[in-house]
C-alpha cells in the first residue's frame, strides 16, 4: 500500500483496531498514574506491555497504520520488531536502514566496528522524508513531552548514591513521590563488578529466604539489567535487617518506597520505548521520529512539576541551571538510573546526534553546560562508571566543528582546567568539586584524587578537544589559553621529590609514585598537544607564550610562589666553579644529598614551544625585533635565570643517570620503577626526551662552556675531567658509569638532530623504525618494543613501515610476520642514536661494520657519522659548541683517565670501553661538523698537567694493544686532522716500526704460545678421531655377534632403552609402548536425512588422497542459509557422528615393572600435593610419559611382524577360496568355539569391552612375557569407558547378563583406530608415497600391531592348551560367515547377514588369528565394503531430493568398475524388490557416471585403512612398484594385490563372484529397509566454516552468534570448531544445573565432541581446547596483517585467516592431541586455580 493511500485511510477516518477515539495523552496519564496501586506495586512483564501499548496508543492516536498495516494484528511487544516482521527492515544494529547513521555504541567485549551502511545521511533523508500530519504531530510530541517529563518527575526522588537508611524512623522520612505515604518498601540489589554469581546467589538466599532458584533469577536480572527488586514488604524491620546483610559485602543495595521503585520501572519502560521509536520508520520516514524526541529533550520541563518545588535536590539545580532543557536533566540523572536503562538512554542522544549536524551541536551546548555537575558525579559518586554518560563526550569533543563551538561559547575548556586543579588540590565538599581562590591550592599524593584512576578521562576529554586544528589555532593566538594552562601544569611542578638515602635503606616503599605518574602521564599527553597547538602559531605569540611559560617556571623555581615544599627545596644560590683556565658561575645543588623530583611539567612545555623552530629563524625573529632566540630569553631573563630553568631538567637528568649507576639502590624499587617509567616505558618521549632538548637548547641560547661545565657540577664530574681519578662520593664502577652517562647525554645534546630539522610527525616514525630495524629483523610486536611508545600509537606508522620495510610473510603454523629494513636504508643509521641503549648501540654499529666489511672489502671498517647541516633557525649555531675548550678538556680527560686506571688496574674498566667509544664518536662529530677550529684546538690546546694536547694522547691510542679495538676509529681521526696539518699529525704519530724492541719481544712470546696451544689442539683432535673409529669397529663387531645368535636374518627393529630404568630393552623382561585410549567422535557419517549439499561434497572428492589438497577458501562472511536447518558455520550435528575408541602412542618403551613403580610414583605426588591441578587423572589410571610428556593411560606390547608362509604369497584368491572351504567343511564344528560366537552377528564374545570373562581368565595366567599384564591395562581402560557410553553405541547387544556386552573391540577400538589413522592422513602426502609411507612408521604401525597382539591375547585366554593358542578353530570360524556354504540353509534365517559386518573389523579379526591369510582377507573384505557401499548408495539417493540441474556426468572409471556399473549395482540389489526398484530409479535419475563417482569415493577409504593393517602386521610385498601418476585407487589395489571389479567376470575368478552372490541373497531376504547399512564421510575432515576476515562476523551478520540454548547473542560467543555451534563461554546464562561450575562449552562438549572440544572465542580470539573437565588457551588461527595474532583483540587490528595454523589446529583434532596438549601445558605451570589460570 502506498503512503498516499495509507495517509488518505487515516483521515477519512477508517481506523484499525489499535486506534483509540478519546484523549490518549489523558489516557495515558490515567494509566500510568494509577498503575502503582492497581498492580499492587508488583511490575510484571504484563506490567511492562501494558505500559508499551499505553504509549504506542497515545502516540499515534488515529494513525496507526501509518506505523503498521492494518493486518498486523495488535502490538505486543516493540514497534520496531513489529514492523521487522511487518516490512522487511530491521531493529537498531542489526540491519542497517540506507541513509541512517549506525549509531552505534560499543558494548561489552567489543573491540572493533567497522560501519559499512553509513551513507549521505542528509540527501537520502531529502528524499524519503514523509508528509506527517499536524494532528499526528502533535500527538506524537505530546506524548514524548509527558513521557519525559514522568521520567524526569520520578528521578526527582531517586537518591543519587547508593545508601540505606540507619532506622526505621530515618527510612520512612526520605522524600517519595507518593502521595499517600503508603509504608510498602522494597530492596533493590544494584549491579557491581566485585562480587561473582554465585557469591551474590548464596548471600542473596541467605540475606532473603528465597530459594535458590528466585536468587539465581535476581542475580542473572542483576546482571542483565543493572538492579533486581529481590523483596517487597511492609515489615520495616525486617526489610531493614536484610537490606544491611546484603550490603555487609558492600553489595549495593537501596531499600525505598514501593511505589517509588514501581514508578522507576515504568520509567525504564519508557526510556526503552524511546530508544525503540528511534529505530522506527513512520512511512518510509527514519528521521521525522527522531526529531519529535529530540524537540522534545530540548523543551523545558512543564513548570507545574510539584517535584521541582518539593525535591530538594531539584530545586538546587533548577536554580544552577538557567532555562534547564529536558536533555540537561537527563544528563544530571543518567547516574541514578541502571545498567540496561543507562545504555538505552545513551543511544537514544546518539541517535539524536545522527540526525544532522546542527542536532549534534545543539547536544553539545546542552552537554557543555552540565559538564561540571557530570563530572562531579563521575569522579565522586557514581558506582558504574563503565556506563556513565560521561563517556559521551568522546562523541562530542572529537568533532571539530563541535569541540570549537563549545569551547568559544561554553569556555569548555577554561571549565577543564578549573575541574583539574580544584579535584587535585582537593576542594571537594558535598561530592561536589568546589572552586578555590589561588591561594588554597596545594596538593598531596596521598590523597583520593591522587589514588581514584577516573581522573585519566578528563584529561582525555582536554585532549580530544585540544587535538582539533580549530582549537589548536585558537590556543596559538589566544594567549588567555596559555596563560589559563600554565596554573594547571604549575600545580604538579616538583611532586612526589625524592631524596637519595645514603646511609640506610628505605624502611616503607609507598607506592604513591604509581598514582603520581599515572597523572603525570595524562598531564605530559595534554602538554604536547597543546604545546603542538604554537605550531599555527605567529611568531609573536609563540613568542609571548615562551617568555609566560620561563616565567612561571622561574617564579615557581625561585621559591616566589607557595608551589615547592619550602621544607624541601631552598632558594637558589650560585658558586664558583673553576674549570680550565677559568671559572664559571653555576647553581649550587647536591643531586645525591637534596630532593629531586621527576615532575616539572612547564619545562616540558616549554621544550615543546622550543621546538617550532620554523617560527624562530632570525629572519622571523627580526619581525618582531629580535636577533636570535637568545636574544629573546635574555632581553626578558638573565643568564643567572635561564640557568636556574634550565637547572631543574638538569637534576633529573642526573638523577636518572645516578640511579642506572647503583648509587640510589636503598631507595628501594620505588625509585627503579620511576625511573624505568620516566626514561624507558612511557613517559620516554613525554619528559625525559624533553629535558634532554631544554639542554640541548640552552646550548643555543646560554654560552657552550657555561652550560657544560653547569652538566659537569651537577654530575659531580669537575674534578674528573681535570684530571683528578678519584672521587669522594663514586667508588671506581660507579665513577666510570657516570662518566658514561654525562657523555651519552652530552653526544646527544650535540647530535640529535630531530627538532632542529623540525622532522615531520611522518619523517619521525621513519626514523624510529629505520633505526628499530638496523638491530635485524623482527616482527611487528618486537618492533614496538624497539621504537618510542608513542610510534605505535601514531597514525603514520603503518604508512611509515611500508616505506621502510621489506615483510616477509608467515608461512608455518609458528611462524610470524617479518619486517626486514631494506638495504639502502641502512645508511640513515645512526649507531649513537638517542634512543638506543648501550648494548643496541654495540649491536648496530657491528651490524653496520659487517656491512661495510662485505661492501668494502674493509677487515676494520668505520661508521662515520653524519653532519647535521642545519641551515636555519635557532640551532644553526649548535655545531659551535666544538669551538669550545671545556669540550676539548672533556674529550682529552675521559681518554687520558681511562689510560691511567687501566695502567694501574692492569686491565680496562668495565665501563671504560664504552666512554672510549663515545669520546671518539665526539672527536668525530667535531672533525665533520667543524674541523677547521676543531683541528687547531686538537693540536694546539695542551694541557699543562699532562703537557699533552688531544692528538697527542690519539698518538699515543693508536697502537696500544690494549685498545686495538679502537685502532680504525683512532686512525680515521689521525687521518682526518692530517688532511689539514698533515706534517705536525705525522711529527706526532708513532709508528710500529719505532716502538721499544722489548714490546715486540712479548708479542712474539704470545705469538708462539697460540701456535704452541694450536698445535696442542690438532692433536688431541686426531686421537680423539682415533679413539671413536676403533669403538665404533667395536660397535659393529658386537652387532654382528648378537644378530648370528639372538635374532634372525631379517634387520632387527631397534627398540633401545627403557625410559625409566635406562636398561635395554630386550626377551630377559617384558616391556610395553606408552599408549593412551580415549573416547571419540572424529568420524563423520552420512546423514540419515539427505541433504543435495552432502551430494554435491561426495561428487567433489578428490581422485587421489594422498597427495596435498588445499583446504576451501573460506568465506568472507558467515552467510544465513533460506531455512535454519545448517548454521552459518557449518553444522556436523554429533548423530552425524560416529563413536569408538581411539588408540595412540608416544613412541616411547618401558619396562613393565618399571610402568607399575611410575604410576606409583605419579600417586604419590598427588598426595603431596593435594591442591594442585594435576595434568592426568589417576582415577582414570591417566600418566605423563617421563620423557615427552604425553597423556597416556595404557602400555601395549610391542612385537615384531609375522613372516607369511611362500605357499599362501603365491596362491591365487581363488585358488585359496577353494582351498579354504574345505578345509572348514571337512573339520568339525567345535561347541565351545560355537559357544564363543554370537550366533547372529558372527562376534566372538571375548573380544567385547565388558566380556565378564577376561579378568578372570587373566588374572589365572601368569607368564614371562607380560603380555597380559599389558592386555588388562588396555581392558582396565575401556571397559568402563564402555559402561559409561552404551546410550552411544549401535551395537545390538546380548541380553543383559550374557557375554559379549560392550564395545566391540575389533570394530569400536582398533578398526576405529585404524580409520582414525586414516582420516588423519587424508590429503596429505607427495608424489610416490601412500598412506601408509606418510604415517609415523615408528608409533602407528607399532600401536596397530600392538593393538592387534592384545586382540589375539584375549582370544587365546579363551582356549587356553590349544596348539597357537587356538587361532585355527577361530579363523575357521570366522571363515564360515564369510565364505559361501559356510552356514548351514537351516541357520540363515537366524543369521544377520554377513554385509551388516563391519569389513575392516573382520580383517583385524583375521590378523589376530592368522595373519599368514590377511593379504587373502583383504581382497574378500574389500568386494564386501564395495557390495555395502552400493546398497548405503542406494537408499541414500532414493531419499535425496534432486534441487539443482544436475550435469551430466559420464563415467571415467572403467578400468576400475567396467563398463556398465549399472550391471553391478543391480546384481547386488536384485534379491530385494524395494532395493532394485530404488536402483533402477537411482541410475535412470542421476546416471552411471555419478554413481560410479560416488562409489569410488566411498570405498578408497577401506583400501587406505586396508593398507595401514597390512603394512603393520605384514612384510612389505615383493613386485612392482605401481606407477605414481595413476589415481591412489588404482594404486592401492596394485598393493593389495586385489583384482578390480571390471575383471571379475573372468574364470579365473568364479570363487569370488559366488561370495558376492551369497552375500547379497542373504542381505536381500534380511532386507528390513532404509538405515541398515551407514556409510562414514569419504572426503577430508574439515573443522567449521569460519569467515575469513574476523571482524565481519559482527559487521555482516551478527545473529550468526546466536547461542541456541539461550537465543541470546553471547557477551563472549564461542564457535564449536567441529561442528559450528555458537556457545556461551564463561557466561552465567548457560551452565550445568548439575554441576555449576562448568559452562555451555562443557555441556556442548559432551553433546559433540565427547571428551574433547575445540572451540574459537571470537572476542577473545583464542582457540580453547576442552578434554574431560581441563582445558587449554592456545593461537588463535587468526593474523593480522603485520602476521600476529591478537590475544583477547588488544590492539584492535583487522584478522585474517591464517590456514596453516588454522589446519594445524585441524590436525590436532584429528590426530587426538587435544588431551596430551592440554595436559602439557598444565605440567608446564603448578598451579591451584585451576586449568583456566594457565
Amino acid at each position: 500500500m502506498s503512503a498516499i493511500s495509507m495517509m488518505g485511510r487515516s483521515l477519512l477516518g477508517i481506523h484499525s483496531n489499535r486506534d483509540r477515539h478519546n484523549d490518549p495523552l489523558a489516557r495515558l496519564r490515567f494509566a500510568i498514574e494509577t498503575m502503582p496501586g492497581s498492580r499492587k506495586y508488583q511490575f510484571t512483564p504484563s506490567t511492562r506491555l501494558e505500559v508499551l501499548n499505553e504509549l504506542y496508543s497515545a502516540f499515534w492516536g488515529p494513525y496507526s497504520d501509518l506505523f503498521l498495516p492494518q493486518s498486523s494484528g495488535p502490538l505486543s511487544g516493540l514497534l520496531s520488531e513489529a514492523q521487522k516482521a511487518a516490512y522487511g527492515y530491521g531493529t537498531g544494529d542489526d540491519t542497517p536502514i540506507p541513509g541512517k547513521p549506525c549509531g552505534r555504541i560499543f558494548k561489552k567485549g567489543d573491540s572493533c566496528y567497522r560501519c559499512r551502511s553509513q551513507a549521505i545521511v542528509d540527501q537520502w533523508a531529502i528524499r524519503h522524508r514523509a508528509t506527517v500530519p499536524h494532528e499526528l504531530r502533535d500527538y506524537m510530541g505530546r506524548t514524548v513531552a509527558y513521557a519525559l517529563d514522568f521520567v524526569l518527575d520520578t528521578l526527582d526522588f531517586s537518591p543519587p548514591e547508593l545508601s540505606l537508611p540507619p532506622t526505621e524512623a530515618e527510612l520512612k522520612k526520605v522524600s517519595t513521590a507518593d502521595p499517600l505515604g503508603n509504608d510498602l518498601f522494597a530492596i533493590i540489589v544494584w549491579n557491581d563488578e566485585k562480587h561473582s554469581f554465585d557469591e551474590c546467589i548464596s548471600h542473596i538466599r541467605d540475606s532473603v529466604g528465597c530459594t535458590w532458584e528466585e536468587a539465581a533469577e535476581f542475580t542473572n536480572k542483576i546482571d542483565g539489567e543493572g538492579r533486581a527488586v529481590v523483596e517487597v514488604s511492609s515489615n520495616i524491620p525486617k526489610l531493614l535487617g536484610a537490606a544491611k546483610q546484603i550490603a555487609s559485602i558492600e553489595m549495593g543495595v537501596t531499600l525505598r518506597r514501593a511505589y517509588d521503585v514501581f514508578r522507576e520501572q515504568v520509567s525504564a519502560v519508557i526510556i526503552e520505548w524511546l530508544m525503540d521509536l528511534t529505530q522506527c520508520r513512520i512511512l518510509n520516514d527514519c528521521i521525522t521520529l527522531r526529531e519529535v524526541i529530540a524537540a522534545e529533550t530540548y523543551a523545558p520541563r512543564k513548570k507545574d512539576s510539584s517535584s521541582l518545588t518539593s525535591n530538594q535536590e531539584a530545586t538546587k539545580v533548577l536554580a544552577e541551571i538557567k532555562d534547564a532543557a529536558r536533555l540537561d536533566w537527563l544528563f544530571l540523572y543518567h547516574a541514578k538510573l541502571w545498567k540496561r536503562v543507562r545504555l538505552n538512554l545513551k543511544r537514544i542522544m546518539a541517535s539524536i546526534l545522527t540526525i544532522n549536524h546542527e542536532h549534534r551541536l545543539t547536544v553539545a551546548v546542552h552537554f557543555a553546560s552540565v559538564y561540571h555537575r557530570i563530572i562531579d558525579t563521575y569522579l565522586l559518586v557514581d558506582r558504574e562508571a563503565e556506563t556513565s554518560i560521561k563517556y559521551f563526550s568522546i562523541q562530542l569533543f572529537t568533532v571539530p566543528s563541535v569541540a570549537a563551538y563549545i569551547v568559544r561559547h561554553n569556555g569548555i575548556i577554561t571549565r577543564l582546567l578549573s575541574i583539574i586543579i580544584n579535584f587535585f588540590t582537593n576542594n571537594i565538599q558535598n561530592k561536589r568539586i568546589i572552586p578555590a581562590p589561588d591561594s588554597g591550592r596545594r596538593i598531596d599524593v596521598e590523597s583520593y584524587p591522587f589514588k581514584s584512576k577516573r581522573f585519566m578521562p578528563v584529561f582525555s576529554d582536554l585532549r580530544y578537544i585540544c587535538t582539533n586544528r580549530t582549537i589548536q589555532e585558537l590556543i596559538a593566538h589566544n594567549h588567555d589559553y596559555v596563560v589559563q594552562f600554565i596554573p594547571v601544569c604549575q600545580l604538579f611542578m616538583g611532586i612526589n621529590s625524592n631524596k637519595r638515602a645514603a646511609t640506610s635503606h628505605v624502611e616503607y616503599e609507598t607506592e604513591s609514585w604509581i598514582s603520581v605518574f599515572n597523572v603525570t602521564l595524562s598531564l605530559s599527553r595534554v602538554v604536547k598537544v597543546y604545546g603542538e597547538a604554537f605550531q599555527y602559531a605567529s611568531t609573536n605569540n609563540l613568542v609571548y607564550a615562551i617568555i609566560a611559560v620561563l616565567h612561571a617556571i622561574l617564579s615557581t623555581c625561585t621559591l616566589s610562589n607557595d608551589q615547592l615544599d619550602k621544607n624541601k627545596y631552598s632558594l637558589i644560590m650560585f658558586h664558583s666553579v673553576p674549570f680550565g683556565d677559568a671559572e664559571y658561575s653555576t647553581i649550587q645543588f647536591d643531586v645525591l644529598s637534596q630532593w629531586v623530583s621527576f615532575h616539572h611539567s612547564l619545562h616540558w612545555l616549554l621544550a615543546e614551544l622550543f621546538k617550532h623552530v620554523h617560527l624562530l629563524t632570525g629572519e622571523k625573529l627580526r619581525d618582531i625585533g629580535f636577533k636570535s632566540l637568545r636574544e629573546v630569553i635574555l632581553r626578558n631573563a638573565s643568564e643567572r635565570a635561564m640557568l636556574t630553568v634550565v637547572d631543574f631538567p638538569l637534576r633529573v637528568v642526573t638523577m636518572v643517570a645516578q640511579i642506572r649507576t647503583g648509587l640510589w639502590v636503598r631507595n628501594g624499587f620505588a625509585i627503579r620503577g620511576q625511573l624505568l617509567h620516566y626514561r624507558d616505558f612511557m613517559l620516554r618521549e613525554l619528559c625525559y626526551d624533553q629535558d634532554l632538548y631544554i639542554l640541548q637548547s640552552a646550548l643555543v641560547i646560554l654560552d657552550p662552556n657555561i652550560v657544560l661545565v653547569s652538566i659537569l657540577d651537577r654530575f659531580q664530574l669537575v674534578e674528573w675531567f681535570s684530571g683528578e681519578v678519584a672521587h669522594a662520593s663514586y667508588d671506581g664502577g660507579q665513577l666510570f658509569s657516570m662518566v658514561e652517562e654525562f657523555l651519552y647525554v652530552i653526544i646527544t645534546c650535540v647530535s640529535e638532530s630531530a627538532n632542529a630539522h623540525r622532522l615531520t610527525p611522518l619523517q619521525v616514525v621513519r626514523r624510529e623504525i629505520v633505526h628499530g630495524l638496523a638491530l635485524g629483523p623482527c616482527s611487528f610486536t618486537e618492533l614496538c618494543k624497539r621504537v618510542a611508545e608513542r610510534i605505535v600509537d601514531d597514525a603514520n606508522l603503518d604508512k611509515a613501515l611500508s616505506m621502510v620495510a621489506k615483510y616477509r610473510a608467515p608461512a608455518g603454523t609458528s611462524d610470524f610476520g617479518v619486517y626486514e629494513l631494506q638495504d639502502e636504508l641502512f645508511d640513515e643509521v645512526n649507531p649513537f642514536f638517542f634512543h638506543y641503549t648501550r648494548n643496541r648501540r654495540e649491536e648496530a654499529e657491528g651490524i653496520l661494520k659487517a656491512r661495510l666489511t662485505k661492501a668494502t672489502g674493509n677487515a676494520a671498517p668505520v661508521v662515520v657519522p653524519k653532519p647535521m647541516d642545519v641551515t636555519d633557525g635557532p640551532f644553526v649555531d649548535l655545531p659551535l659548541i666544538f669551538h669550545s675548550e671545556v669540550l676539548m678538556q672533556i674529550i682529552f680527560f675521559a681518554i687520558r683517565n681511562v689510560f691511567v686506571h687501566t695502567e694501574a688496574a692492569g686491565s680496562i674498566a668495565a665501563s671504560g670501553d664504552a666512554i672510549l667509544d663515545q669520546v671518539l664518536h665526539l672527536t668525530m662529530l667535531g672533525l665533520v661538523e667543524q674541523p677547521a677550529r676543531f683541528i687547531p684546538l686538537c693540536l694546539g690546546l695542551v694541557f699543562e698537567r699532562e703537557d699533552m694536547a688531544l692528538v697527542d694522547i690519539l698518538c699515543k691510542l693508536e697502537y696500544n694493544d690494549v685498545y686495538k679495538a679502537f685502532k680504525p676509529k683512532v686512525q680515521w681521526c689521525l687521518d682526518k686532522m692530517a688532511e689539514m696539518h698533515p706534517t705536525e699529525v705525522a711529527q706526532r704519530r708513532t709508528s710500529p716500526a719505532t716502538q721499544d724492541p722489548s714490546v715486540d719481544a712479548a708479542d712474539q712470546k704470545k705469538r708462539a704460545a697460540k701456535a704452541r696451544q694450536a698445535m696442542i689442539m690438532q692433536q688431541f683432535a686426531a686421537a680423539q678421531k682415533s679413539f671413536l673409529d676403533q669403538y665404533e669397529d667395536e660397535d659393529d663387531d658386537d652387532d654382528e655377534d648378537g644378530e648370528g645368535t639372538a635374532t634372525p636374518p631379517e634387520k632387527a627393529e631397534p627398540l633401545g632403552p627403557c625410559i625409566v630404568c635406562q636398561e635395554e630393552l630386550d626377551a630377559t623382561q617384558p616391556f610395553g609402548i606408552l599408549g593412551f585410549i580415549q573416547p571419540s567422535r572424529v568420524i563423520k557419517r552420512l546423514p540419515q536425512e539427505p541433504r543435495w549439499e552432502v551430494l554435491k561434497r561426495d561428487l567433489e572428492c578428490p581422485q587421489s588422497l594422498d597427495r596435498p589438497i588445499l583446504p576451501p577458501s573460506p568465506p568472507d562472511v558467515p552467510q544465513l542459509p533460506p531455512q535454519e536447518e545448517v548454521a552459518p558455520f557449518g553444522v556436523t550435528p554429533s548423530e552425524e557422528t560416529r563413536f569408538g575408541l581411539d588408540g595412540s602412542v608416544c613412541g616411547h618403551l618401558m619396562h613393565v615393572e618399571c610402568f607399575s613403580v611410575y604410576n606409583a610414583s605419579i600417586e604419590q605426588r598427588h598426595l603431596a600435593q593435594p591442591t594442585r591441578n594435576h595434568p592426568e587423572v589417576v582415577e582414570r589410571k591417566e600418566f605423563l610419559c617421563p620423557l615427552c610428556k604425553s597423556l597416556g593411560n595404557i602400555v601395549i606390547p610391542v612385537t615384531p611382524k609375522p613372516h607369511p608362509s611362500a605357499a599362501s604369497e603365491s596362491m591365487s584368491l581363488s585358488e585359496w577360496m577353494r582351498k579354504s572351504k574345505i578345509e572348514f567343511l571337512t573339520a568339525e564344528q567345535e561347541p565351545v568355539v560355537d559357544a564363543l560366537q554370537l550366533q547372529y552377528s558372527g562376534e566372538f564374545v571375548f573380544w567385547a569391552a565388558e566380556d565378564t570373562h577376561f579378568p578372570a581368565a587373566a588374572a589365572r595366567t601368569e607368564t614371562e612375557d607380560g603380555l597380559y599384564h599389558m592386555t588388562e591395562t588396555v581392558d582396565n581402560i575401556i571397559r568402563p569407558l564402555s559402561a559409561q557410553t552404551g546410550h552411544l553405541r549401535e551395537r545390538e547387544e546380548p541380553p543383559v547378563g550374557s557375554r559379549g556386552r560392550g564395545l566391540y573391540l575389533p570394530n569400536d577400538f582398533v578398526g576405529y583406530t585404524v580409520s582414525c589413522a586414516e582420516i588423519a592422513q587424508r590429503g596429505i602426502g607427495e608424489e610416490g608415497k601412500t598412506v601408509a609411507d606418510t604415517v609415523n612408521d615408528s608409533t602407528v604401525m607399532r600401536l596397530i600391531r600392538g593393538l592387534v597382539t592384545c586382540l589375539a591375547t584375549r582370544a587365546e585366554l579363551e582356549l587356553p592348551g590349544r596348539r597357537n593358542g587356538g587361532h585355527r578353530v577361530l579363523e575357521q570360524a570366522i571363515l564360515r560367515r564369510i565364505l559361501p556354504g559356510g552356514i548351514r540353509d537351516h541357520d540363515l534365517a537366524a543369521t544377520r547377514p554377513f554385509l551388516f559386518r563391519d569389513p575392516l573389523g573382520v580383517l583385524l579379526e583375521v590378523a589376530a588369528v592368522n595373519p599368514e591369510i590377511l593379504g587373502h582377507i583383504t581382497g574378500l573384505m574389500y568386494y564386501a565394503s564395495l557390495v555395502r557401499t552400493t546398497i548405503a548408495l542406494v537408499e541414500f539417493l532414493a531419499q535425496t531430493a534432486i534441487d539443482e540441474q544436475l550435469d551430466t556426468i559420464y563415467p571415467t572409471h572403467q578400468d576400475l568398475f567396467g563398463d556398465t556399473i549399472s550391471t553391478f549395482v543391480l546384481s547386488v540389489c536384485r534379491h530385494s524388490k524395494e532395493l532394485e526398484q530404488s536402483a533402477e530409479n537411482i541410475l535412470r535419475a542421476f546416471g552411471e557416471g555419478m554413481f560410479e563417482r560416488m562409489l569410488y569415493a566411498h570405498t578408497l577409504p577401506f583400501l587406505r585403512a586396508a593398507l595401514l593393517v597390512n603394512r603393520a602386521i605384514l612384510p612389505p610385498r615383493n613386485g612392482s612398484a605401481p606407477d605414481p601418476s595413476l589415481p591412489e585407487y588404482h594404486r592401492l589395489l596394485h598393493l593389495l594385490n586385489i583384482p578390480p571389479l571390471s575383471d571379475i567376470s573372468s574364470p579365473s575368478h568364479e570363487g569370488l563372484r559366488v561370495a558376492l552372490a551369497s552375500w547379497c541373497s542373504h542381505f536381500g531376504q534380511n532386507y528390513g529397509g532404509p538405515g541398515m547399512i551407514i556409510l562414514d564421510y569419504p572426503d577430508v575432515h574439515r573443522l567449521a566454516r569460519i569467515p575469513r576476515i574476523l571482524d565481519e562476523i559482527f559487521t555482516q551478520n551478527a545473529e550468526a552468534l546466536t547461542c541456541q540454548r539461550c537465543e541470546t547473542i553471547p557477551v563472549d560467543p564461542a564457535i564449536c570448531l567441529i561442528c559450528g555451534t555458537v556457545c556461551c563461554h564463561q557466561s552465567h546464562c548457560c551452565v550445568d544445573e548439575d554441576d555449576r561450575k562448568q559452562g555451555e562449552c562443557n555441556m556442548h562438549t559432551r553433546e559433540c565432541g565427547g571428551a574433547v572440544g575445540v572451540f574459537f572465542l571470537v572476542k577473545r580470539c583464542m582457540v580453547l581446547y576442552l578434554y574431560a573437565g581441563s582445558g587449554s588457551f592456545t593461537q588463535p588461527p587468526y593474523l593480522d596483517v603485520h602476521g600476529e595474532f591478537d590475544y583477547m583483540m588488544r590492539r584492535g587490528r583487522r584478522q585474517y585467516l591464517h590456514m596453516p595454523r588454522f589446519e594445524d589446529v585441524r590436525k590436532t583434532w584429528l590426530n587426538h592431541g587435544i588431551p596430551t596438549f592440554t595436559a602439557r601445558k598444565l605440567d608446564a605451570s603448578i598451579d591451584s586455580g585451576g586449568w583456566d589460570s594457565v
